[in-house]
């Protein structure tokens, strides 16, 4: 099963309320997923500081961060370490590498964290603190583990480049051999989640030159199997479904916001509800908004 949610906020006066939403959003569709949980967020000052790149690390604590980065700041969410600093992204991701090698990279970017954990959604959206976020964008998952080890690593969202996110409804029956491929080019993989795959093959797509509307119609030509995506990026919110548009999904649209997920209900806590244009997306119809 697994539960989406997503919320892409158009009118600012609504971005310090982003994450008191997300929190609403994602508890309504716990029962869709209690294994493990996660979120990412675009444009929170204390997570991602503005011009700061920031890295989302599992497998390290922000003590053992903090000595091996002088310089950084290290923030605990549940499982997740997330850092900062004055570097590129490039930069800092090199940095972590070279001294804190048994690190997971879990996201990066310039204003956007990833946050995951294992355990009930709701426990775990407090010990993020995700109803205090601010910022312009989330998406979060919920997960019900069908193919791979329930762990802070197979948790959703995936984020395999800086600024790009995946959240998954469903699952690739030829995931397997896209990973081949995708290895055979030369990247590497941090879980065996099949969802991963996807998220690899999307970032691969956008190194080569495509916007994010081509990467998903190069993805339903590719992948077999039961899905419904949404994907962000720095700007851009997208969701898609499969040939047979079996797993749920729902869009709702103001002049204030765009927000998806997988039940009404977690829709029906978003301000002005009342007035959206509310559908069900299309078979195989990439839908894309962007700032």
């Amino acid at each position: 099963m697994c539960g989406i949610v997503g919320l892409h906020l158009r009118e600012p006066s609504l971005e310090p309320r982003l994450g008191e939403l997300l929190t609403a959003m994602l508890g309504q569709v716990v029962e869709r997923g209690r294994d493990s949980a996660g979120v990412a967020v675009y444009g929170d000052p204390r997570l991602s500081p503005p011009g700061r790149a920031a890295v989302s690390l599992l497998g390290v604590t922000p003590a053992d961060a903090r000595a091996a980065l002088p310089g950084a700041v290290a923030l605990a969410a549940d499982a997740t370490t997330v850092v900062h600093a004055d570097l590129s992204v490039a930069g800092l991701l090199a940095a972590v590498a070279d001294a804190l090698p048994r690190a997971t990279v879990i996201g990066s970017g310039i204003g956007m964290a990833v946050l995951k954990g294992t355990g009930n959604p709701v426990e775990l959206a407090e010990s993020f603190g995700l109803a205090s976020v601010t910022g312009r964008q989330g998406v979060g998952h919920t997960r019900m583990a069908t193919e791979s080890a329930v762990t802070p690593e197979g948790a959703h969202p995936f984020s395999v480049s800086p600024g790009q996110c995946l959240v998954h409804n469903g699952s690739f029956a030829n995931h397997a051999t896209i990973r081949r491929e995708l290895r055979s080019r030369g990247m590497e993989f941090d879980s065996e989640n099949d969802s991963e795959v996807g998220a690899r093959f999307i970032a691969h797509q956008l190194s080569e030159g495509a916007d994010l509307e081509r990467a998903l119609r190069l993805l339903c030509e590719r992948f077999d199997g039961f899905y419904t995506l949404l994907v962000s990026t720095s700007d851009s919110f997208a969701v898609v479904r499969d040939a047979i548009a079996c797993k749920p999904a729902l869009v709702a649209e103001t002049d204030g916001w765009v927000a998806m997920a997988s039940e009404y209900r977690a829709l029906d806590v978003l301000p002005g509800i009342e007035n959206a244009r509310i559908f069900e997306p299309e078979p195989e119809e990439v839908y894309v908004w962007q700032r």
